[in-house]
């Protein structure tokens, strides 16, 4: 039999909704939002890899009774008000770990959420994104062409409207289908634990040494030039977050690493550098070499150490050498979660973050038992479900013979 081919969703069931930009259409939607009923489909657009930071561009809503609703926070930049009438409403969001942030920016957090990416990974689905769930599952077929587009650029497109609007239209579908196959398969506890955990995660924590994070600094082999790549790096983010522009489009980090390996001894030979060579480095090459004369003058002692400081455990790669013990508990720990993966049919990432246990068995606690074991799992933030299935094998693998 040939199966059905998808059939693609190219407008909003009610049509195509105008995009919600003053404080008067915001409390027009307010009151829509708050005379629906059920949960509520909610996604948001941002501009990544064009403005600086991770807010949101454009929110989108759609609920029983309320139809779609797309809000321009350009326009209405305090959704608070929104955020209090759906205080005790679900939430349905795909890969909300993304959007969670931007949305709490604009006055928006949940107090119960369904996140149907985390569901699909839960019953071990093969592709976990909208458009492959919407289609396998629903049938449909998603255009995700505007995904990585500038939302920040005004008036936005039509097409880009409509490609928002498409993008809840099925969420709450397709929510209900997960469901039912989470509450098939024995699951559907697990995933509300994983919900709940989602809706409560306190916002990250500010990354320390941010700047380690350039891409390419594994060529840089002395402590100079690491100061060097610091330099440059905080000089861009500055000048990013002032021009509100993603630090990349202002400064590559490929010029960044070749200047600091480089680390040349004026701005007339960092501008004949062919990575600086454009227009818009020449204008901010006094810049970027103060940054590197920063660098260079810098007292010895005062160099960034050629790692970064770390709390943990070592690569696990280089535990066989240095810690031979530790590489066997780790080995027979991955193996024992593998099998409880595999009889659950879970990914094994899903069932225990794999840092987790990476430190638990770098550092067991004495004496290994399924009660400690289970104790060193919960402090890092393993979920009781996972905890159930988890502790017993692995204390069981680390006091094998």
């Amino acid at each position: 039999m040939t199966p059905q081919q998808p059939v693609p969703l190219t407008e909003p069931r009610d049509g195509l909704p105008d995009v919600v930009n003053s404080p008067e259409g915001l409390d027009l939607a307010v009151a829509a939002v708050a005379a629906g009923h059920g949960p509520v489909a909610i996604d948001a657009e941002r501009a990544s890899g064009y403005r600086y930071g991770h807010r949101a561009y454009l929110v989108q809503l759609r609920r029983a009774g309320t139809g779609t609703i797309l809000i321009d926070p350009l326009g209405s930049p305090d959704l608070s008000a929104l955020g209090t009438v759906l205080t005790d409403v679900e939430w349905v969001l795909h890969a909300a770990s993304q959007d969670l942030p931007c949305l709490a920016e604009v006055g928006m957090r949940p107090s119960r959420l369904f996140d149907t990416e985390l569901a699909a990974r839960l019953l071990s689905l093969p592709r976990v994104g909208l458009a492959p769930l919407v289609e396998n599952i629903l049938g449909f077929q998603l255009e995700k062409g505007h995904s990585a587009a500038d939302w920040s650029s005004r008036p936005l497109p039509e097409s880009w409207i409509r490609y928002a609007a498409l993008d809840v239209e099925l969420l709450l579908e397709l929510r209900e289908i997960l469901e039912r196959q989470l509450r098939d398969t024995g699951k559907l506890e697990w995933a509300h634990e994983e919900f709940a955990a989602l809706a409560a995660m306190p916002p990250p924590e500010p990354r320390s040494d941010p700047w380690r994070r350039t891409s390419g600094l594994h060529r840089i082999r002395d402590r100079r030039s690491l100061a060097a790549v610091r330099q440059l790096w905080l000089a861009r983010d500055d000048l990013a977050q002032r021009r509100d522009l993603s630090p990349g489009r202002v400064l590559p980090d490929a010029a960044i690493i070749d200047a600091a390996i480089t680390l040349p001894s004026s701005a007339e030979e960092l501008a004949g550098m062919p990575v600086f060579r454009g227009r818009a480095q020449r204008r901010e090459v006094k810049r970027w070499f103060g940054a590197i004369d920063v660098a260079r003058q810098l007292p010895d002692d005062q160099l960034p150490p050629q790692t970064a400081r770390y709390d943990g455990p070592p690569p696990a790669r280089t535990w066989v050498s240095r810690e031979p013990e530790a590489a066997a508990r780790l080995a027979a720990a991955r193996t024992a979660v593998a099998e409880v993966a595999e009889a659950h049919t879970l990914p094994v990432e899903n069932l225990l973050a794999p840092e987790t246990l990476r430190r638990v068995t770098w550092d067991p606690p004495e004496p290994i038992s399924e009660d400690g074991i289970a104790e060193a799992f919960r402090a890092r933030g393993a979920r009781d479900w996972q905890v159930r299935l988890t502790a017993g094998p692995v204390a069981k693998a680390l006091t094998a013979p």
